[in-house]
């Protein structure tokens, strides 16, 4: 059995997503800028696909800016925010648990002079409000606080931060939450996507950037993208994107389904093995499920359940041990134990997943964690 379990990292795309990019590229090939026939047949697509996906933030079209994904989208709202608004405030606001895309940007920021604020979370990645309360009075050029987190599942309280952000443009990484969550009401100035964590294609994502709110162009060129991305439109990745959209959105089930999944493996790790942390919050979204089975090191459990044909994550895959770097920082930043956070594997699902490849994993999960904990293997 082959059970894939590493969706917030990348999800297999539907097959009618395949099939209308296939035909994007065989038939609606024209650039959409140009002015003959088959350009005009390439924007017209280019526009319901921005239509389609401006729907999910209950946005005009022209609010919707089309990126390469996520990292790309943060970059343009954080660096856009902050050149924008650092003639007023030279100050930044974010969170110790954002997506790596968010922090390093911050970071290079930070190092050209940015004054920046962390804000850290508790064991359960409950933001310290009293912190961004305080920093928040001082004013800030941007605040950027991520939807959900990616590692563990948590939601974070946008509507609590936009009460206290001032005059501060406030954007959010939106990627763990696009058609997961409702966020036609999130309030947020930008909020970063991406197509290939709901079934679409990689290397396309959006930016929704509200009415009214300013910033500098990314990339010149040919004025595409209200100017702000210049460059032709990715368009197989763009109506691919936008036909996941249509269908993840469409599929009203989804969310109660893997709710359930989320709970059956809860449930079932808890009971058959001993000596485990839950890191994943019990209002978190039913997407993620981080835990960390002490006694192990995840990175070991990770490929032993490969062999079983179980693909899992020890964390964010934009911060995995392949980068250079060890151990993930929202587990560190929520202050987890060392052993804790080598022990931590994270369950991921997607549309693609079911209640019978749960109790595979359970299984087989419990009898690798045995092994290693009765043979000392993760010594």
């Amino acid at each position: 059995m082959i059970v894939y379990l590493d969706n917030s990292a990348t999800t297999k795309v539907y097959d009618e997503v395949a099939e209308k990019m296939t035909a994007v590229m065989l038939s609606a090939y024209g650039n959409p800028s140009s002015l003959h026939t088959v350009g005009l047949e390439a924007e017209k697509l280019l526009k319901e696909a921005r239509k389609t996906v401006a729907s999910v933030f209950g946005a005009e079209e022209k609010e919707i800016i089309f990126t390469s994904g996520g990292t790309e989208s943060d970059n343009m709202a954080i660096v856009g925010a902050y050149n924008s608004k650092k003639h007023e405030k030279n100050h930044i606001i974010t969170t110790t648990i954002e997506h790596p895309a968010v922090l390093e940007t911050v970071k290079k920021l930070e190092r050209q002079g940015a004054k920046v604020t962390y804000i850290g979370v508790d064991r359960n990645s409950r933001l310290d409000m009293d912190a961004l309360s305080d920093a928040a009075s001082r004013g800030a050029a941007v605040i950027s606080v991520m939807a959900v987190n990616s590692e563990t599942g948590a939601r974070m309280p946008l509507c609590l931060v936009d009460e206290l952000k001032g005059n501060a443009i406030l954007h959010s990484d939106a990627v763990q939450a696009f058609c997961k969550e409702e966020i036609d009401n999130l309030p947020a100035d930008l909020i970063s996507v991406s197509g290939h964590k709901i079934h679409g294609p990689k290397g396309i994502g959006a930016l929704y950037i509200k009415k009214g709110i300013n910033i500098p162009a990314l990339i010149d060129g040919g004025g595409q993208e209200r100017g702000l991305r210049s460059g032709t439109e990715n368009l197989p990745g763009i109506v691919g994107m936008s036909e996941a959209v249509r269908k993840i959105v469409s599929d009203k089930s989804g969310y109660d389904r893997v709710a359930r999944i989320n709970t059956k493996l809860r449930k079932g790790l808890s009971e058959e093995i001993g000596d485990i942390r839950i890191n994943s919050p019990d209002d978190g979204v039913p997407y993620i499920l981080n835990v960390s089975f002490l006694g192990t090191k995840g990175e070991v459990l990770l490929h032993k359940l490969e062999q079983d044909g179980i693909y899992v994550s020890t964390g964010s895959a934009c911060s995995s041990g392949r980068n250079g770097k060890s151990g993930s920082h929202v587990l560190k930043a929520m202050g987890l134990s060392k052993e804790e956070i080598e022990g931590a594997i994270r369950f991921s699902f997607g549309a693609f997943n079911t209640e019978e490849e749960v109790d595979y994993v359970i299984d087989k999960v419990s009898k690798a964690v045995s092994e290693f904990r009765r043979l000392g293997r993760y010594q």
